[in-house]
């Protein structure tokens, strides 16, 4: 009974993807846009960000570093969300992405500052969003070079004439906040999400308005297995390219892999068949293949403006942010940068993978559900 089945499966599976590569169109949605796709973002895409969470770690504790410290805080571009007490928890909260800055005036500010000696402050930025740590790091040069100007006679701390305040900026996970880093890694699921979500938003679509669908109802295959041998395409495609581009970061953009391999594989591969669930639920409501190419398209637009991909997601109104937990991409787009550039293992990520597991199971079973309900 078994082997049945999954001989049927086999082929209805092998069907799907003759009928994929048979077709030119298909075809060329498999290879070209991916590929296209890959190196346009990865020459042309920029950003832009609004805003920039931020703690402070003040050793020296004086007049003179609270007014320092002052300007930021009544800086429209900042946002003071931690006080830390030690350089402990400045790890802890750049690791956590609870501040994208960390502030760090020294014990010995105020003595240097008065004896004459450079006054050192230091920037610890997230490289992980190179764009935001580089708009952060010149409004932090601005407001140091600003408050060293206004030093001197007549103002409120008064030191000698000429003397500066030294900004020491030190970015972590991508060092020289190359933009590339943070767009490419997470190319491979941005761009794997259009391809699946194309190959199974017109699965069976096609098969109704071919007039086909009726002949599978009386096939000895079950809803179920249907539904199996249609996703197993998109599935098997949308790994490969997503594995394919995520290769290509590597070794054509050169954006370093440093954490686990098997969490990168494991990631992607649960993000495609959380995104064949939603494919195939738009597929089993659409009645043509045009409306379920129209379906996908109104699925693949808000998904990426709200996975982090394009802005910040603290960025956005609070109310949106809690609509990107529904949102596969929003897990991969982090799972695949941490992966990347934070050397995370599969426990460091596992926190991701479980909302996609959830997602997909979600979405299969209202796919299954709808198609059964279009049978009967």
């Amino acid at each position: 009974m078994i082997l049945d089945r999954l001989h049927r499966v086999l082929a209805l599976v092998l069907k799907e993807f003759l009928t994929i590569l048979k077709d030119p169109k298909s075809r060329f949605v498999v290879i070209g846009p991916p590929i296209i796709q890959f190196f346009v973002f990865g020459y042309a895409a920029t950003f832009d960000v609004t805003s920039v969470r931020y703690a402070v770690l003040d050793e020296s504790r004086t007049p003179e570093s609270r007014a320092l410290l002052a300007r930021f805080e009544s800086s429209a571009s900042f946002d003071l969300v931690a006080t830390l007490d030690t350089d402990e928890q400045i790890a802890r909260s750049i690791d956590a992405q609870a501040v994208r800055l960390v502030l760090h005036v020294g014990p010995t500010y105020a003595e240097n500052l008065h004896a004459g000696r450079p006054a050192v402050v230091q920037a610890i930025l997230d490289g992980r969003n190179s764009n935001v740590a580089s708009i952060a790091l010149g409004y932090v040069q601005a407001i140091v070079q600003q408050h060293s100007a206004s030093l001197g006679v007549g103002s409120p701390i008064e030191v000698d004439p000429g003397l500066s305040i030294d900004l020491v900026d030190r970015a972590w996970y991508n060092p020289n906040l190359t933009s590339r880093w943070y767009i490419v890694s997470a190319l491979g699921g941005t761009i794997s999400m259009v391809v699946v979500m194309l190959l199974t938003s017109l699965s069976i679509a096609r098969e109704r308005e071919q007039g086909t669908f009726d002949q599978l109802l009386v096939s000895p295959l079950t809803p179920l297995e249907i539904l199996v041998g249609k996703a197993t395409p998109a599935v098997v495609f949308g790994l490969a390219d997503a594995a394919l581009l995520s290769a290509g970061a590597v070794l054509w953009f050169e954006v370093p892999l440093l954490g686990s391999l098997a969490a990168l594989l494991l990631g992607l591969f649960v993000f495609v068949i959380a995104v064949t669930g939603v494919g195939l639920f738009i597929s089993s409501l659409s009645g043509t293949m045009q409306q379920g190419l129209l379906g996908s398209f109104m699925y693949i637009m808000p998904s990426v403006i709200l996975s982090g991909f394009t802005t910040p997601l603290e960025n956005m109104p609070r109310w949106l942010q809690v609509l990107t937990f529904v949102n596969p991409l929003r897990y991969v787009v982090e799972l695949l940068r941490r992966v990347f550039l934070e050397a995370a293992s599969l426990q460091d990520v596992a926190g991701l993978i479980f909302p996609m597991l959830a997602i997909a199971a979600v979405t299969l079973a209202l796919a299954a559900f709808f198609f059964r309900w279009r049978t009967t």
